[in-house]
């Protein structure tokens, strides 16, 4: 048996977040999750909740008390813009005695991922998951409303990866030797398009779904409508449009790391499927 240890988690309430706090409860470790507001963290029973705030390091000394572990992410406070403040932290996290940490890789350089890669003293994993399947639940409401999804690029190649296996991943690293000085590329088994996507959860709701293709104008118009600003819409262009070579290739890290195959999308799609025929569309299974 493992034994037990505690991780500061912070990014507790992302999507990625609450996955790291389930998968290191199961393994039967405790677990201190950071959070600006701890009234609206509604993380499970058994979580040490503690206020803090990655852009006040300083303020951060008694989350870290104790800590073997550390789960950091890369952009912080009520803006959510590239945190500064990496050098701090690790600096406060090694006097804590935490011998590990992980950061979820923001999608391109950040300052703190520099940090912690350059960090002394602790054993740093790099967490470099491709498209989340949660992305999917963007469908919910259409999906609810209409029975059909409206995508550009539906043909597009995409090995996104079970948020989940995120998590187990990161819970690995966190507790067990081996993980140090490595970045790693997660994905999922196997290649999607959007249409193999959107076939799997008409599967899961039992009830069709019509996709629809849209032009690159018409998916522009669509994510301006949705309130999405220019930047992140010449993201999505992009990383759809031309997805890079890491996004559609298949690795087999989550086994590698975790001992079990990664989870595929039609488990995603069975274990939400609540999402997609409730008449509150955000409602999960």
């Amino acid at each position: 048996m493992t034994q037990t240890q505690k991780i500061l988690v912070t990014g507790a309430t992302g999507t990625v977040g609450r996955q790291v706090v389930a998968e290191l409860l199961a393994r039967g470790h405790a677990v201190r999750a950071l959070t600006r507001d701890p009234a609206r963290s509604d993380l499970p029973a058994g979580v040490e909740v503690v206020r803090g705030d990655l852009t006040e390091p300083d303020g951060l000394v008694p989350a870290l008390e104790g800590v073997t572990g550390l789960h950091l992410i890369t952009f912080g406070g009520a803006y959510f813009a590239p945190l500064e403040t990496g050098p701090r932290i690790l600096e406060l996290a090694r006097a804590a005695g935490a011998r590990r940490v992980t950061v979820l890789h923001g999608g391109g350089p950040t300052p703190l991922e520099d940090a912690v890669r350059a960090a002394d003293g602790v054993d740093w994993t790099v967490l470099m998951p491709v498209e989340f399947m949660a992305n999917a639940l963007e469908w919910a409401d259409g999906v609810v409303a209409s029975d059909e999804v409206r995508e550009p690029f539906v043909s597009r190649l995409s090995a996104m990866v079970h948020e989940g296996d995120i998590g187990a991943v990161a819970a690995v690293a966190l507790t067990e030797e081996g993980h140090g000085s490595q970045e790693y590329v997660i994905t999922g088994p196997e290649l999607l398009t959007v249409t193999d996507k959107v076939a799997a959860v008409a599967a899961a709701r039992g009830r069709e779904i019509a996709l629809v293709e849209l032009t690159q104008e018409q998916a522009v118009a669509q994510w301006r409508a949705a309130g999405h600003p220019e930047d992140v819409i010449g993201f999505l262009l992009e990383a759809y449009g031309n997805t890079p070579e890491v996004g559609r290739t298949v690795v087999d890290t989550v086994e590698k790391v975790t001992g079990r195959p990664a989870r595929t999308f039609g488990q995603w799609a069975a274990e939400h499927a609540r999402a997609f025929t409730a008449r509150s569309a955000g409602a999960v299974s």
